[in-house]
């Protein structure tokens, strides 16, 4: 779900500088190493008892499946020996009384000072959509090769369980001499628009207020190369419908004269963009302050996003900034007779689902206001435009000049063997801004433990065991050197 921006970050061997040093000994970091190697087999297995729960949390699907997911986590978290409190706890749906998907909250007060870590991932999954298309069974995990297969096996259960290894492994090292202090946030609607997210914050605040925030539902470079997020789009959903009749009418009869639905929607759509495929909506911006993005050429973008043959891409300017900078408008579905079911008909109504990509700096409300005057100015034919279910989400940009951006990629340095990269996302996780919004002083760092071959959201998704073991590495080290840390 995510694309990468590639800006080298040079390695930090020496502690962090100022006045809250970070100090690890090496014989602690060395028992952090061999505690993650020992476990690695128990976070396989019990990551795949997690995939064998289908917790899809959409409204159409059992949420009974999505309770029995946030129980196993909260067990799982239980047993770990590190935390004061493990709870199941649901919140509202703004005002509307319903309760949101359940999530499990998990905390452990710092000793001595040190920082507060909150760790979220998510434990709800996406459907797995036609059985057909997958090679083995979505929620049967299956090992093949050096990758695991299942739904949700890498997004986000391996999120879930890369904080509940690197805790194991806090734990084996240092004993009761662990003093960072810990607030695990696993929520369980991530794939259903985080509906009660904020209202779990406002009423959690106290026990999730923390020097530093992980969310592990990004991905990385590749599998030899570690990434941290530092830009992401924002979102705008909503659904289009385009009416210019009263009722059906006879094409035979009345087509050549008679506005069809389907025509007037057609026209309209196709306003949104250029003719290169650019988006053409006065007022959705580009993120002009973006950096230089590295070299990706056209041929590899079309064999990463499996082009036909003889199809080319769409916008311009560099690739990567047409992915992480610039915004886009997708049509995700449509409501109309299927081919199969089609008659000699002039269609009154038609209704499309319409999904934008925020640049990074722009309001996700800005953009949606864009888009609105842009439909209702250029709706053909005196047609009838109706917006609504609206969803918005807003981008996120990272200030990776703190103490916790250069921790976190002097981590993945050294548990990767390889140099960390800053990454842009073309993705959204729109409750970021929610955490910003909430914690403004807290520092947030996006990680994860997909690649591109992971397939999240589509068939025989997967995880490559190699990133997981390297990503669990990654945070059981910033943690103990934040463990080490001295002031939050």
């Amino acid at each position: 779900m995510t694309d990468s921006q590639q800006t080298p970050v040079p390695p930090t061997d020496a502690p962090t500088e100022g006045p809250a040093a970070t100090v690890t000994s090496a014989a602690d970091e060395q028992a952090v190493r061999a505690a993650v190697e020992a476990g690695i087999p128990s976070a396989v297995a019990d990551l795949s008892q997690l995939v064998r729960i289908p917790s899809v949390s959409w409204s159409a699907f059992d949420p009974e499946n999505v309770r029995r997911s946030a129980d196993a986590v909260a067990a799982l978290l239980t047993e770990t020996g590190v935390f004061d409190r493990v709870e199941v706890k649901q919140a509202p749906i703004g005002d509307s009384g319903t309760l949101g998907q359940p999530a499990v909250l998990a905390t452990r007060a710092a000793r001595n000072g040190r920082p507060t870590v909150l760790l979220y991932a998510h434990h709800d999954v996406q459907p797995e959509g036609d059985e057909a298309n997958w090679d083995t069974p979505p929620f049967e995990p299956t090992v093949r090769g050096d990758r695991l297969y299942g739904r949700g096996a890498a997004d986000d259960k391996a999120g879930v369980m890369t904080h509940v290894a690197s805790v194991r492994a806090l734990k084996e090292t240092f004993g009761d001499d662990l003093e960072v202090g810990l607030a695990v946030f696993i929520e369980g609607e991530e794939e259903f628009g985080s509906r009660s997210f904020s209202s779990f914050l406002a009423e959690n605040q106290d026990a999730l207020r923390a020097d530093a925030i992980v969310v592990a539902d990004s991905d990385n470079v590749d599998v030899d190369t570690p990434a941290l997020t530092v830009s992401l789009r924002g979102n705008v959903t909503f659904r289009l419908t385009v009416s210019t009749l009263e009722h059906a009418s006879h094409s035979g009869m009345y087509g050549g004269a008679a506005p069809d639905a389907m025509l007037a929607m057609v026209k309209l759509l196709a306003t949104l963009h250029d003719e290169k495929g650019a988006v053409a909506v006065e007022g959705m911006t580009s993120y002009t302050d973006a950096a230089e993005p590295p070299a990706f050429s056209e041929e590899q973008l079309a064999e990463d996003a499996a082009f036909l043959d003889g199809v080319t891409s769409i916008g311009t300017g560099p690739v990567l900034s047409r992915m992480w900078s610039q915004p886009t408008i997708t049509v995700t579905g449509i409501d109309a007779p299927s081919v199969a079911n089609a008659s000699n008909t002039l269609l009154p109504s038609v209704a499309v689902r319409i999904s934008s990509r925020v640049a990074p700096g722009q309001p996700a409300r800005e953009a949606y206001e864009a888009l609105e005057r842009h439909l209702r100015a250029h709706a053909p034919f005196g047609a009838h435009i109706a917006i609504d279910d609206v969803d918005l989400g807003d981008p996120f940009l990272v200030d990776t000049a703190g103490w916790a951006a250069t921790e976190a990629k002097r981590a993945m340095t050294d548990a990767w063997g390889a140099e960390a990269v800053e990454t842009g996302i073309g993705g959204s996780i729109p409750f970021i801004a929610d955490l910003v919004s909430d914690f403004p002083e807290a520092q947030i760092l996006v990680t994860g433990v997909e690649d591109p071959d992971t397939r999240a959201h589509s068939p025989n998704e997967s995880l490559h065991l190699g990133v997981f073991k390297r990503a669990i590495l990654t945070e059981a080290l910033l943690l103990a050197r934040l463990n080490g840390r001295s002031g939050s």
